[in-house]
């Protein structure tokens, strides 16, 4: 059978290549595949279509029998609606300095979500009991925001990942304060795969409460999920999606890709490539004099300190982003369709503009 015809163009150039992103990537031929599966014909709309029922299915065969997932559009979107579910009004959240819901979505929690951010500055993105009691006081407070929650990144963004015995004592040290703890895992694939565990090894079996899982980063077209793990801890899930404009009416196009991720075995091999990826690329800089890398290399990100000049001159050949200009760091994503050659090229690249220099 031939394709349908479309008026539709390509305005890009596929060949273009880069390390600013895991987000730059296409989507997995076999996540589009699955789209294509779930076109044609007509299923219930807001949820309660055939392929977010599968999906339930799938997601408690990763995360327990008491899971739930409630596929959203995009990141901020789930950590938004998750952080909601497990605080109050006058509710608070403890997180690093560094998290994505402090630096990177816009004031979303804040100004969407109505809870108050409460930060901690950290050297490797990742936080500890101690750094999380710098701001867990105050409860009977009422001039200050109530920490209700304490909220981790798996992989962290600075690339570096949490053990399961760390996230354990988060947990039990959050849960003695009568805090709830939300894993953001916009990377969480890259995390399991680095660690060469299951995901709930560091999810739902040390005490993680709610889950933003990633799948746009990993191959998917778009779409994430909050995942409930603790049923206790949240309120109101369907309600704070919808009024969060979180709520994808034919929602059967973001369950399948889901499910096309985490059914059999593309999330874990995808995610072990970006990482390999990750680590070719380290493995290459450590060998350019004038290159320092800043922190261990544990997931799909590279982040190094170089002459500036460099960076951009750099910049004009591979696209990547500054992470402090003015200190000369920044940030190299390999992703699930990185190849051997992409890596090889940007090494030349590199040490032909740092010989330059």
């Amino acid at each position: 059978m031939n394709p349908p015809k479309t008026d539709a163009r390509r305005h890009h150039d596929p060949a273009v290549r880069g390390f600013a992103s895991d987000n730059y990537a296409g989507a997995h031929p076999e996540v589009l595949a699955a789209v294509a599966l779930a076109n044609g014909g007509h299923q219930v709309a807001y949820g309660e279509d055939d392929y977010t029922a599968n999906l339930q299915r799938i997601i408690r065969s990763h995360f327990g029998a008491t899971a739930e997932a409630f596929p959203v559009f995009n990141g901020t979107g789930a950590n938004v609606v998750a952080l909601q579910a497990v605080t109050d009004r006058w509710g608070a959240v403890i997180c690093a300095e560094s998290a994505h819901i402090n630096v990177d979505e816009g004031g979303a929690p804040e100004r969407m979500g109505g809870l108050k951010l409460l930060t901690v500055p950290t050297p490797d993105g990742k936080l500890t009991p101690d750094l999380i009691d710098r701001q867990a006081y105050g409860w009977d407070d009422e001039h200050r925001a109530m920490p209700q929650v304490v909220s981790i990144t798996q992989s962290t963004e600075l690339g570096t990942l949490y053990t399961p015995d760390e996230i354990r004592e988060i947990c039990d040290h959050a849960h003695a304060h009568g805090m709830k703890v939300h894993l953001d895992g916009s990377r969480i694939a890259n995390a399991a795969a680095s660690l060469d565990v299951p995901m709930r090894t560091f999810t739902n079996a040390v005490g993680v409460d709610i889950l933003s899982l990633g799948g746009t980063k990993n191959g998917a077209l778009y779409g994430e999920a909050v995942v409930v793990l603790n049923q206790d801890a949240v309120r109101q899930m369907k309600h704070l999606r919808k009024l969060s404009m979180q709520l994808a009416s034919k929602m059967r196009f973001v369950s399948v890709q889901l499910e096309a991720l985490l059914a059999k075995d593309l999330w874990l091999r995808n995610a072990r490539h970006s990482n390999g990826m990750a680590q070719r690329l380290a493995e290459g800089v450590r060998s350019v004099h004038g290159v320092e890398i800043l922190h261990p290399v544990q997931a799909n990100a590279v982040f190094a300190r170089l002459p500036h000049d460099v960076s951009e001159r750099l910049q004009k050949r591979y696209r990547f982003y500054f992470w402090d200009e003015a200190a000369g760091d920044v940030r190299w994503m390999c992703s699930f369709d990185t190849t051997e050659d992409d890596v090889d090229g940007f090494l030349a690249a590199l040490k032909e503009e740092m010989a330059h220099h």
